[in-house]
């Protein structure tokens, strides 16, 4: 049975920033202050000012005080305000495997940490984002919260900074704005400098782009192309039309209207390939990469040859930032570049085709992945997919909401089995498929599979009345579709159904079903090794040692030869028990080392706590009762994010019971309470380095009398 996540608070996920912060002294200080005397603080003002920045920045020079990190979660991309306390979670890496709701589980997470979040772009989910920072704060005393928004978020106890632009009054020696445009021209040109001769062109050129930075920054690349004058008057005349047409009635341009300003500007500067291009890479949700642009971009207007050269056009003009190098390489649109090019793309009367090859292109992804997941690639894909989670995310969301569509969505969500199961986001995959479910009702092969997959995952939570009942479904459907393969997979997981809660027998025959099923069809793949090896564990839960041994062996020797490390770790977790079993505990111990290593690897919160329990038993049976009741006070907290303590099978608790006994008997109650209590202290990672035979510094394993003298 596989669950993945991990309880990692981490220190924070905050990145070196590219450029350097200009000006901003005044408002980082009052953003200090701010969360020194409230905790929730919001940074708003127009489009383009330097919201996240300056957020971003303050988070820097603030996460010292915190002992959990400083986290920026960013929200631009994401569309379904349901989604909110998933990207917080996911951002945290906090993977609660229960069925839970999302919220519970943060504030549970949250409550004795101190932690600064960073909601990042709250506007478009203004609502969404209130409710969630009004739960988190009242359960979480340590937690602060630092939000970008074009508004306020309206939440009890909210102060607001309104962000100005930078300060370009000639006032004093080098205004902020100047000091900006000098240092991204410089950037662009290699050799910009403001001195006598052009400082008077620079200070108007800042005042008319209100010294917003990224209006000054979309002008200070143009500088590649064009001399400062040559800038200054295209400006100029632009403004003029501004002026002309949409000025008020005092003749001024609004901030919005300068930024508008510059970035149509800076939009006419491109050519018409460049512009389409723009247009139609605002339907990703967060960054991608050449491949992706290239398929959901090209066609006969813009051929697949060209967009690899456009790509780099737009970052030589500012408009694309790129991050990475060589197959690496991302590009991401800025978020109020992002909309202009939504606007041009509906101008252009483009949106559902767009988003059409949008949603084709990570239906491909999604499914290359699925198909490649049983191999030796397994860590690379999970990676994959988690950079690219926002995009799945927004594919999915126009399947649910876009007509006609729910049945690809309905795919998608079922071939993210292994993302879902494997990677750790089970109640965002409940959530998508639940929704899909809903919307397409017709006994389809896909459906078939979408109902076995949300069966697994509802095993996962604990949940195995509705898993029971989506499985009984998935098969009825896959019947009635004539799909063979989706009606071993809900019988396997119907095994699994009876395998957690101690009904042996039937376990044995779900799974003989599923296996023979699987090998008339010739499948081999993730399911069906996985299959093997929980059948292994019932045979072991019935006293048949060398049968689960020789399944798992075999097991074993396929992972090897395919490089599957996944399901392996159950196939080493069912050998050391069958080690200890036959009296080898030096073999039972590296086989359970390495079940935790692997499982360390992938994040698998069940397997992972599966090796612990054992390796406490070991411990306590080898004469180090202390280790193993902190190894299990260590289990302890990580069950809590898995559901039922041990499934809550009196077979899987069995290494837990005995090894408790043991402990208790060679330390008395009071001082194994004690020890169980210090290894609730580890996260873990802390709980695996210390099974792996590590010593954390957190955890001195001293009796509560020694602390005192």
């Amino acid at each position: 049975m596989v669950v993945a996540g991990a309880d990692v608070p981490g220190k924070g996920n905050l990145v070196p920033q590219r450029t350097a912060l200009v000006g901003r002294y005044a408002e980082l200080a009052e953003v200090r202050g701010l969360l020194d005397a409230g905790r929730m603080v919001t940074v708003s003002g127009v489009g383009g000012v330097g919201k996240t920045r300056v957020a971003v920045e303050a988070a820097r020079e603030l996460e010292g005080r915190f002992r959990d990190g400083a986290w920026v979660v960013p929200l631009s991309g994401l569309r379904d305000g349901s989604l909110v306390g998933h990207a917080i979670a996911r951002t945290l890496r906090i993977v609660d495997q229960t069925a839970r709701p999302q919220l519970d589980v943060l504030a549970d997470h949250l409550s004795g940490r101190r932690l600064l979040l960073v909601l990042d772009t709250c506007e478009h989910l203004r609502d969404a984002c209130a409710g969630v920072v009004d739960v988190l704060l009242k359960a979480a005393p340590g937690l602060r919260v630092l939000a970008t928004s074009r508004q306020s978020l309206g939440v009890s106890g909210e102060r607001v900074l309104e962000l100005a632009p930078l300060e370009t009054a000639d006032t004093v020696p080098r205004p902020a704005a100047v000091t900006l445009f000098e240092d991204r021209a410089a950037s662009a040109t290699g050799d910009f400098v403001v001195g006598d001769g052009n400082r008077r062109t620079v200070v108007r050129l800042c005042r008319r782009l209100e010294g917003l930075p990224l209006a000054l920054e979309l002008a200070a690349g143009q500088l590649r192309r064009l001399s400062l004058e040559q800038l200054s008057d295209r400006l100029d005349d632009r403004f003029e039309m501004l002026v002309d047409g949409t000025a008020d009635v005092s003749g001024e341009v609004s901030r919005h209207d300068a930024l508008r300003t510059t970035v149509g500007w800076s939009h006419e500067l491109c050519t018409s390939q460049e512009r389409l291009l723009w247009a139609r890479l605002s339907v990703f949700a967060g960054d991608f990469d050449r491949r992706a642009a290239e398929h959901v971009c090209s066609d006969g207007v813009l051929p697949v040859d060209r967009v690899s050269g456009t790509l780099a056009a737009l970052v030589d003009k500012s408009i694309l930032s790129r991050t990475g190098d060589g197959a690496d390489v991302r590009y991401r649109l800025l978020d109020t570049l992002r909309e202009y090019g939504a606007e041009w793309l509906g101008e252009l009367g483009e949106q559902e085709s767009v988003r059409g090859r949008h949603r084709d292109w990570y239906l491909r992804v999604v499914e290359q992945c699925e198909a490649e997941w049983f191999g030796a690639g397994q860590k690379e894909i999970f990676t994959r997919l988690l950079s690219e989670h926002a995009d799945v995310s927004a594919a999915l969301d126009y399947c649910l909401t876009a007509p006609g569509q729910a049945r690809t969505g309905l795919r998608m969500a079922g071939a993210l089995c292994f993302y879902w199961v494997g990677c750790g986001f089970l109640a965002e995959g409940r959530y998508w498929l639940d929704r899909a479910l809903a919307l397409d009702t017709a006994a389809t092969r896909i459906r078939a599979k979408a109902l076995w997959v949300n069966g697994y995952i509802a095993i996962k939570q604990g949940e195995t009345d509705a898993a029971t009942a989506y499985l009984e479904a998935g098969r009825a459907a896959a019947v009635q579709s004539g799909d063979s393969v989706a009606s071993a997979n809900a019988v396997h997981r119907l095994g699994c159904v009876a395998l957690v809660t101690d009904d042996h027998a039937q376990a044995a025959t779900f799974f003989k079903d599923a296996l023979a099923a699987y090998d008339s069809l010739g499948e081999l793949n993730t399911s069906v090794i996985m299959a093997r090896a929980e059948y292994a564990m019932t045979v072991a839960f019935q006293g048949d040692l060398p049968f689960a041994v020789e399944l798992c062996e075999g097991v074993r020797a396929i992972c090897e030869e395919h490089g599957e490390q996944w399901v392996r770790a159950y196939a080493l977790y069912v050998l050391a028990f069958a080690a200890w079993t036959g009296g080898r505990a030096e073999e039972a111990t590296g086989l359970a080392q390495q079940c935790v290593d692997i499982s360390r690897t992938f994040h698998d919160l069940v397997c992972a706590v599966l090796g612990i329990e054992l390796l406490a038993l070991f411990h306590a049976a080898g004469g180090r009762p202390r280790d193993a009741a902190a190894l299990q006070g260590a289990a302890g907290r990580i069950w809590r994010t898995v559901g039922l303590p041990l499934f809550g099978s009196a077979y899987f608790n069995a290494p837990h019971n005995e090894g408790e006994a043991l402990a208790r008997q060679a330390l008395g109650d009071e001082a194994y309470g004690h020890f169980f209590e210090q290894g609730t202290g580890l996260d873990l990672d802390q709980a695996v380095a210390f099974a792996m035979g590590e010593r954390p510094s957190a955890l001195p394993l001293t009796e509560a009398s020694d602390r005192r003298r």
